[in-house]
């Protein structure tokens, strides 16, 4: 006969419940002791009851068994944790030669400024001088770079300028403004205006 399959859940019922953590801790055990003879094996098994009532098993001294379990887990623990701890300390390392390396930048902003200048030797301030001198030397090349840039738009608007002139006073040229098309004619004018003696009339 089949045995149905039991739903693996709390049993509500107290006696059942007793019954089966009866069966089920011997089957338990016999399993754990046929372990230990077939295989050869060091075998613990330690069960508290709901009460609190303990029940274990041992193929040895379950002390001993114990204080290799203990030792084994620490040394477990040490090694799991020891390459965090390595990553910790190069964490450590890593943000101590960024700072030496941030002292070191601002002294040297500082001397370059012109300050805390007090410690330093001749060789010292000859360099910093120099460096200076090729800042001020990059700096110069850069403005000037700046100035013919803005020369060359000026120009360029000067240009544009003249050429739109140039354009203006051709389209004035073509039609002139007040003044009829074609070629002027002289035209005779008769007035009274005699010079001379005066003829006496009859």
């Amino acid at each position: 006969m089949v045995r149905g399959k039991i739903e693996i859940k709390k049993i509500e019922n107290v006696t059942s419940r007793q019954v089966t953590f009866s069966k089920r801790r011997s089957g338990l055990f016999k399993k754990a002791h046929e372990l230990s003879v077939l295989c050869d094996a060091q075998v613990a098994a330690m069960i508290f009851s709901q009460k609190g009532r303990l029940y274990e098993f041992a193929s040895s001294d379950i002390r001993k068994t114990i204080k290799r379990y203990a030792e084994y887990k620490r040394e477990y623990f040490v090694a799991e944790t020891h390459p965090i701890e390595q990553y910790v300390q190069g964490l450590k390392k890593e943000m101590m030669t960024m700072v030496k390396k941030l002292e070191v930048l601002e002294v040297h902003n500082r001397k370059m400024m012109g300050q805390s200048l007090a410690s330093c030797s001749v060789k010292e301030l000859q360099e910093i001088a120099t460096q200076i001198e090729k800042s001020l030397h990059t700096v110069r090349l850069r403005k000037a770079k700046l100035y013919e840039d803005e020369l060359e738009k000026l120009k360029a608007k000067e240009r544009q300028l003249k050429d739109e002139r140039v354009r203006l006073c051709r389209r004035v040229g073509e039609r002139p403004m007040g003044m009829p098309s074609g070629s002027k004619e002289k035209e005779d004018v008769e007035t009274d205006l005699f010079i001379g003696f005066p003829k006496s009339r009859p």
